[in-house]
C-alpha cells in the first residue's frame, strides 16, 4: 500500500530556483539539521520535535541541548514559521554556532497553513534578514516562486468544496499530477525583483562573525 501510495504522489508542485546554493557556506566537520524529520543530510545531527526515523535528537529548537559554539554549521528548513518564539530559536542557533559558522535558514512566505504541530508565522525575505541578527548575511532568495504559490493554493482552494477525506486527496493526486508542469513557468519569473509579491519560500543564508 506504501509503495502504491508514493507511486500515485504526484510531484512537488514548485520549480526550485537553481541560484539557490547549499553549499553558499561550505560543511564542516559538525553540523545540525534541524527539522528534516526522516529527510537526512549526510554528516548532520537531525533534530526534530517528534521521534521518526531518521531523527537523531528529539527536542524542541528553542532550547537545543547542545554545548556553546560546537557547530560548524545549522540547516532550519520551514522550521521557524512553528515556533511560537521564532527569535529564540535563532538565539538557540546563534548560540550552538562557532564563529564563523554558517546557517542556511528557510521559511515559506505565501504558503497554505499548515499545521506541524501548529503554524504561527510568514516571512519576507526581508523579515529573515532581520530575524537573522546578529549573524551576517550572506545571501537571501527565492527557493520556489509566483507560480508554485498559485498551484499550491488553487489545490488547497479545490479541496475546500469536498467533504469527504478520500476527495480531497484525490484531488490533490489529480491535480498535483495535472498542474505539475506549470511550476515551471518560475524559471523566468524568479529573474524579476517583482517574484516577492508572490514568492513562495525564501532562503538567509547567514555567517556567525569571527571572535575580535
Amino acid at each position: 500500500m506504501s509503495r502504491l501510495r508514493r507511486w500515485l504522489d504526484p510531484p512537488r508542485p514548485a520549480f526550485y530556483n537553481p541560484a539557490h546554493r547549499r553549499d553558499e557556506i561550505p560543511w564542516g566537520r559538525r553540523n545540525l539539521y534541524i527539522g528534516g524529520f526522516g529527510n537526512r543530510i549526510a554528516g548532520s545531527i537531525n533534530v526534530d520535535l517528534f521521534a521518526a526515523p531518521g531523527v537523531d535528537v528529539v527536542c524542541d529548537a528553542e532550547r537545543l541541548p547542545f554545548r556553546d559554539e560546537v557547530f560548524d554549521r545549522v540547516d532550519c528548513d520551514a522550521v521557524v514559521e512553528h515556533t511560537p518564539h521564532p527569535e529564540r530559536m535563532v538565539a538557540e542557533i546563534v548560540r550552538c554556532l562557532k564563529s564563523g559558522g554558517g546557517l542556511h535558514l528557510a521559511a515559506p512566505f505565501c504558503h497554505p497553513f499548515h499545521q506541524y504541530p501548529n503554524d504561527y508565522y510568514r516571512f519576507s525575505l526581508e523579515g529573515l534578514r532581520e530575524l537573522v541578527r546578529p549573524l551576517e548575511v550572506v545571501s537571501t532568495g527565492w527557493i520556489t516562486g509566483p507560480t508554485s504559490t498559485l498551484v499550491i493554493f488553487f489545490i488547497e482552494y479545490v479541496k475546500l468544496w469536498l467533504p469527504a477525506r478520500w476527495m480531497r486527496q484525490a484531488a490533490w493526486v489529480g491535480l498535483g499530477w495535472l498542474l505539475s508542469p506549470l511550476p515551471y513557468l518560475d524559471w523566468f519569473l524568479l529573474r524579476s525583483p517583482d517574484a516577492r509579491q508572490l514568492g513562495n519560500h525564501g532562503w538567509v543564508m547567514a555567517r556567525k562573525p569571527p571572535k575580535a
